[in-house]
Order: structure tokens, then C-alpha cells, then sequence
């Protein structure tokens, strides 16, 4: 189902859904419609960003689009309108179409009377609704403007602030959510901010420049003037000698930040450590490249290494758990979800193969290679990185050796694989050059002993050293 409204028998408005596992904001990314432009139920309108994921989001009914409520790059409360339809285009009496600008905030159109509770969404249900009516926004006289972006000129290094006027009038500083909760995160008050927005709003660059560190001198008005007390941030920006560059914390950033620190510091980590020659496994790599049976999947020592780990995992089931903190259980897993940890231009994502346990070794080469690709371009949805057991994340792409893991949250243990390099070992007696790794386990030590840990571990490493118990262990 999706969040929509009928504000009247002629205009609809279409809201934020959930996109899944009760988030409370998206960005969006992109519109792929403009004011004027037809619209079809089921048409792709614009793509959100979640902490979780990129989503295409579809309007739900047919009509011209009459406006945009918010610009590209905005991030959006679950609930908020986020674009207005026309239902019935060519009746009399309609108003002109708008597109979002970031200066501007979306106006509200009264909407009918709708039974109270929670609105069903794309996925779930969204928030409840609120009781409190939004404060009627009051327009700032020309001369506060001016006073506001003569002063923030100043401010930002762009010259001597204009002669000022009035001061702008007291009250509830002017500025959209996503802005109030920008300053909220970056620990400034917003009526330390001077505003250069439309009718003396505070925008995300004000909030930024507030929060810069650099320092500048305060402005001083012409002798002409008449001299006017204007709150000034402590630390205004000074552009183009800034030493540093502040960056929101948001969407799969902020998702990671949050996860990483939960799990830090609720799960007890143990992570040991194993270097083991894997010349063999390199050999058979090589080999299965060949193999009419694995024609047309991908074939690399990160498939011989995950099935190397569910083998360890069957061969010792108790790793492979979750820790139940309300009822004080530890919850067995009769499934393995593989996580594969991977990088991407939206950040770290983990998303997981389905019952990895049961794939045969094509199978799970296939899987592994849509996942990675579905990765890259950026379209893993919310539950493919839902309900995981254990994860592998793959260091050595990056040319290091091994690294200490977070465990991902809800899951008993993460598996690091190093660099694959040439190295002196002592083979049959000789030294002799083989293929050499470090592999490194992290796990939860609640839920995991010493002892079963370093099992696992070493029946990964005893694997990889002889690839033909992947045959007599299965």
C-alpha cells in the first residue's frame, strides 16, 4: 500500500511512505517528474535514499503533476507530502504549478477529514498522526532579509555586510525540519543563526556556516547607518580558508555510525587470528575457472572461502546464534544467512545470501555474484540485509593483511579475509614460495566460547590448506 491523501475531489497528494523496518526519514535523491508532466498509477516518481537503501518510489494514481513539495537532496520526514497530483486537469480554478526549492517551505493544503490512527504505507505503517497544527508562517519584512544577508556576506568572506535597517522581529527562528534536525545533530541553536533564506529563513548552509570552526571579524555597519545589535554565531565560516569541511551525518553513514557503536559496545568481542598457506586453494580456483559446471558465474578464493566457512559453521552449529537480550535466550540457528560485507559509493552495506547452507557450490558462486552486482549499483533493498547469521568481509582487496571486525548486529561472528600474497613457507620440509593469508574471526563472546570460536577458525584455515575436505567434511 502507499501514503496518499485527498486534499480535494481534484488534487491528491501522495506522502513519505515507510520503505521498510519503521525508518523515519529518506533524502531525495532525485525526480524523475516535473510540474506539468503526466503521470500513470505505478509510474516511478523519484528515487529516496534510507539509511537502508536506495528506493524508487511510485505514484499510486493517474494525473499531471502540480507540484513538488521538496527539492532533490532534501531529506523528508515519514508522512510529509512530498508531491501534489491532479486528478482532474482542465477543470477551471486551478493553481499554477510549483516546483520544490530549498529555500521554500512546502505549504500545506487542507486535507479531509481522515479517520485517526497510523497510515498504512509502502511497507508497514507510518507514523501516527499528530495533534499538533503546524505554527501559520509569518513573512519577515524586506528589510530583515536584507539585514540577514548583508550580515552572512560578511560572514562567508564576501565583503563589507550592506547598510542595515530594523532588526528582524523575535520569535521561533524560520526553518524547515530537515533543517531544524540538522542543527539539532551539529549541537547549534538556531537563534544564533543568521538566516539568508526567502523571508529571513534559515537555511543548511546558515547552519553550516555556524558551525564551521574558522572565525571571521563581525560586521560593521556603514557610519550612513543606523547601528543594529544582530545575533552573531561565535564561530562564523570564512569561505575559501576553511581547513575543514563538515559533512552531515546521514542515510548508510549514518546507519553504519549507529550499528557499529551498538554493537561495539553491547556484544563482547574476541577476535583471533591464523595465517595459512592457501596455494591449493588457488589451484583450484584456477581449476574451476575451466569447469563446464561453473561456466557463466564468477569464480574467485572468496567462494572457496565462504564455502569453506559454511562447512566450519556445519561442523560446529552452536556458532552459528544470536543473542536474545529481553528473554535472556541465545537463539540456534538452523540456517546460515551469509552476510558479505561490501563497499560502495552509498558506504558499507551488508547484505546477505539466503540459506547459503543449502546452495551447491555453483549456486552459491551465482549468488554471490548478483549480490555484489546489485551492490555496485546501488539497488540492495532493505531485506536483503535483513536477517543475517555471519559475515565475510573481504580486507584484502585493499592490499592488507588482516584487520579486527565489528560483528554486525545480531549476528555471532564476521570472518576477515587478508591479502593473498607470495610468501616463504615451509612446505615438506623447504622453504618455498606459496600463497599465504591471515585470517582473522571476530565473535560475540556471549554467545561464543574460546574454544568454539578458535574451531571454527581453524577448521576455515584447514580447509582452505587441503580444499578436498570441502568433500570429506560436507
Amino acid at each position: 500500500m502507499t501514503t496518499m491523501t485527498q486534499t480535494s475531489a481534484r488534487f491528491r497528494e501522495f506522502k513519505m511512505p515507510d520503505v521498510g523496518e519503521g525508518l523515519t526519514e529518506a533524502e531525495i535523491l532525485k525526480w524523475f517528474v516535473q510540474p506539468g508532466d503526466t503521470v500513470t498509477d505505478g509510474q516511478v516518481v523519484c528515487e529516496v535514499e534510507t539509511a537502508k537503501a536506495a528506493v524508487e518510489l511510485p505514484i499510486p494514481f493517474d494525473g499531471v503533476v502540480h507540484e513538488l513539495r521538496f527539492a532533490e537532496g532534501t531529506t523528508v520526514d515519514v508522512g510529509e507530502v512530498i508531491i501534489t497530483v491532479d486528478v482532474a486537469p482542465g477543470s477551471e480554478d486551478a493553481p499554477a504549478p510549483a516546483a520544490a526549492t530549498p529555500a521554500q517551505e512546502p505549504v500545506e493544503a487542507a486535507p479531509a477529514e481522515e479517520p485517526k490512527g497510523r497510515t498504512p504505507v509502502l511497507v508497514g505503517y507510518g507514523v501516527a498522526e499528530s495533534s499538533t497544527k503546524r505554527r501559520p508562517r509569518k513573512g519577515a519584512a524586506p528589510e530583515a532579509a536584507a539585514v540577514a544577508a548583508a550580515v552572512q556576506a560578511e560572514l562567508n568572506g564576501h565583503g563589507s555586510a550592506a547598510p542595515v535597517v530594523d532588526a528582524p522581529p523575535a520569535g521561533r527562528p524560520l526553518a524547515k525540519p530537515p533543517v531544524r534536525k540538522l542543527a539539532k545533530d551539529l549541537g547549534i541553536d538556531l537563534a544564533t543563526v543568521v538566516p539568508t533564506g526567502k523571508d529571513g529563513t534559515i537555511t543548511r548552509e546558515d547552519v553550516h556556516a555556524a558551525a564551521a570552526p574558522a572565525a571571521a571579524p563581525a560586521a560593521v555597519a556603514p557610519e550612513a547607518a543606523e547601528p543594529v545589535a544582530v545575533s552573531v554565531p561565535e564561530t562564523p565560516a570564512t569561505v575559501g580558508s576553511a581547513r575543514e569541511t563538515r559533512i552531515p551525518v546521514k542515510g548508510v553513514r549514518k546507519a553504519i555510525a549507529q550499528a557499529m557503536v551498538g554493537s561495539a559496545f553491547t556484544a563482547p568481542h574476541v577476535t583471533e587470528f591464523v595465517t595459512v598457506d592457501v596455494t591449493r586453494t588457488m589451484k583450484l580456483v584456477a581449476e574451476l575457472k575451466e569447469d563446464k559446471e561453473m561456466a557463466g558465474v564468477r569464480v574467485n578464493p572468496l567462494l572457496i572461502i565462504a564455502k569453506a566457512l559454511l562447512v566450519a559453521i556445519k561442523r560446529n552449529p552452536e556458532v552459528n546464534a544470536a543473542w536474545d537480550e529481553a528473554n535472556q535466550e541465545i537463539v540456534q540457528k538452523h540456517y546460515v544467512n551469509l552476510g558479505i560485507a561490501a563497499a560502495t559509493p552509498r558506504g558499507l552495506i551488508v547484505p546477505n545470501i539466503k540459506d547459503a547452507h543449502d546452495k551447491t557450490l555453483p549456486q552459491l558462486a551465482a549468488a554471490l555474484g548478483e549480490l555484489v552486482a546489485t551492490a555496485r549499483d546501488g539497488k540492495t533493498s532493505p531485506a536483503a540485509m535483513a536477517g543475517g547469521t555471519v559475515t565475510i568481509t573481504n580486507v584484502g582487496v585493499f592490499g592488507v593483511d588482516t584487520g579486527t571486525p565489528i560483528l554486525n548486529p545480531g549476528e555471532s561472528a564476521i570472518l576477515a579475509v587478508g591479502a593473498i600474497k607470495l610468501q616463504p613457507w615451509v612446505h615438506k620440509g623447504k622453504v618455498k614460495p606459496r600463497q599465504v593469508t591471515t585470517l582473522a574471526l571476530s565473535f560475540d563472546h556471549r554467545l561464543v566460547d574460546g574454544e568454539l570460536g578458535s574451531k571454527v577458525l581453524a577448521d576455515v584455515a584447514a580447509i582452505l590448506e587441503q580444499p578436498k575436505r570441502l568433500i570429506t567434511w560436507a
